[in-house]
């Protein structure tokens, strides 16, 4: 596992932290009074926790980057509600819904593609030796 790249759980790490910055900054920045305003962060912390795990611990990496592309499926998920409300026009909350469907559905696909080239250099690996 030495040969393992550490882009896919930097990205994670890198994208849990920009999810934690964007929930709290605009949370800080609305005027709504209810705790949705920081629904970002949730899956920030998940995906900021999944891959630190995944870069300092090489045995369990596979676990960590599928936990990973779970939450980042369930940030895209939580961004479907932008289609509810974008006939009220693009505000704050809705502009956030949109950031959550467009990033969470770009990570999940790029987690996707890396698991499928994981997939694909370990078969050539075990047919070479």
């Amino acid at each position: 596992m030495d040969n393992q790249s550490d882009f896919m759980p930097n990205l994670t790490l890198g994208y849990g932290v920009f999810l934690f910055v964007w929930g709290i900054v605009t949370g800080l920045i609305s005027t709504s009074d209810s705790l949705t305003r920081f629904i970002p962060c949730l899956p920030g912390v998940g995906l900021m926790v999944s891959g630190w795990l995944a870069k300092s611990n090489a045995e369990q990496r596979k676990f960590w980057m599928h936990v990973a592309v779970v939450l980042g499926l369930l940030t895209a998920l939580m961004g479907i509600r932008f289609f509810m409300v974008a006939s009220e026009g693009i505000n704050l909350a809705s502009g956030s819904m949109l950031m959550l469907l467009l990033t969470g559905a770009a990570y999940t696909g790029l987690c996707v593609r890396s698991f499928i080239q994981a997939r694909k250099a370990r078969l050539g690996e075990a047919s070479s030796s």
